[in-house]
């Protein structure tokens, strides 16, 4: 009988104990990120307005400026340099036709696919290379390689192998835009402080539940960084397979038009295909990784009023 009473304790005092371990461990995670917070007052509309949206404005206004002055002193000749009148005639010409967002839908629904498939492979694989140091030595380099490895030199092997087809231009993002991810992830895990990792292993912490509670979040800011490098770099591949390889089949997407301009000795085309890759990117970068980058940053303290 006391045996049983005993045996009963234990596994109540088990329970308890999985318990608080686990409400720890919130408890941690939750200090940390208390303790990483600084409160910072809103910066006024007003002045988020005049810092940050007239200056681009400005500097935009400038270059059309001396774009228009140029033409109207024939400095370039005009096959080599349309004035922006001649650019914007061939933006109205593809709204009227109907094709304009069609060209950046195209780019933009690979790009994005492209891109969350990198992520899918990227981050296990970052966090598999950060935490094993055997797959580190093994992959490490390697990783790097492929990094600065121009993507421009897997679109001829990709359509060797795959064909002119979508899979051929997901497959150059992914070798693209996978090692940044991986390396970003890889630096973020690098730059955990170890005594989030001992305190966490204190309360339990290890394993899975060390990498989601402990060290994913504290790695946010690099993994962050290596998502935006990445996307810029699924942006780059995809644009370099769509001006190498075409095909009825494809569509047309902003680098396929881009070399159509090139084909058809249109520097118009040329030029609106540029600014339309040069808008995609810089609008995914305002609207998302520049939202979540600050939101990450003002969360540990590290972004004043912004």
């Amino acid at each position: 009988m006391a045996s049983t009473k005993t045996s009963t304790e234990t596994s109540a005092s088990k329970d308890q104990d999985g318990a608080a371990g686990l409400s720890g461990l919130a408890g941690l995670e939750a200090g940390l990120d208390a303790l990483e917070t600084s409160v910072t007052a809103r910066t006024p509309r007003s002045e988020i307005f005049r810092n940050k949206i007239v200056p681009p404005v400005v500097a935009i206004a400038l270059v059309l400026v001396v774009w228009q002055a140029l033409t109207w002193a024939h400095v370039v000749d005009p096959y080599k340099l349309p004035s922006p009148s001649a650019v914007w005639a061939e933006v109205r010409t593809a709204w009227l036709q109907g094709t304009l967002f069609d060209y950046i839908w195209t780019s933009l629904w690979r790009g994005i696919s492209g891109f969350l498939l990198a992520l899918i492979i990227g981050t296990p694989l970052g966090l598999l290379v950060a935490r094993v140091r055997f797959v580190r030595a093994a992959i490490g380099p390697i990783l790097s390689g492929l990094q600065s490895l121009p993507s421009v030199a897997w679109v001829p092997p990709a359509v060797l192998w795959l064909g002119l087809n979508d899979s051929m231009m997901y497959a150059v993002i992914l070798l693209g835009a996978v090692p940044s991810i991986a390396n970003g992830l890889v630096a973020g895990v690098d730059q955990v402080p170890p005594l989030f990792l001992r305190a966490g292993r204190t309360l339990g912490a290890t394993g899975a539940r060390g990498t989601w509670h402990i060290v994913m979040p504290a790695a946010l800011p690099g993994y962050l960084a290596g998502l935006k490098q990445g996307w810029a770099f699924s942006w780059r591949s995809l644009m370099a397979a769509e001006i190498i390889a075409s095909s009825p089949e494809l569509g047309i997407g902003l680098g396929q038009l881009l070399e159509n301009g090139r084909t058809n000795s249109s520097m118009s085309m040329v030029f609106l295909a540029i600014f339309l890759i040069l808008i995609v990117g810089i609008a995914i970068d305002l609207l998302v990784f520049s939202p979540l980058e600050r939101r990450v940053l003002r969360s540990r303290g590290l972004l004043g009023r912004s």
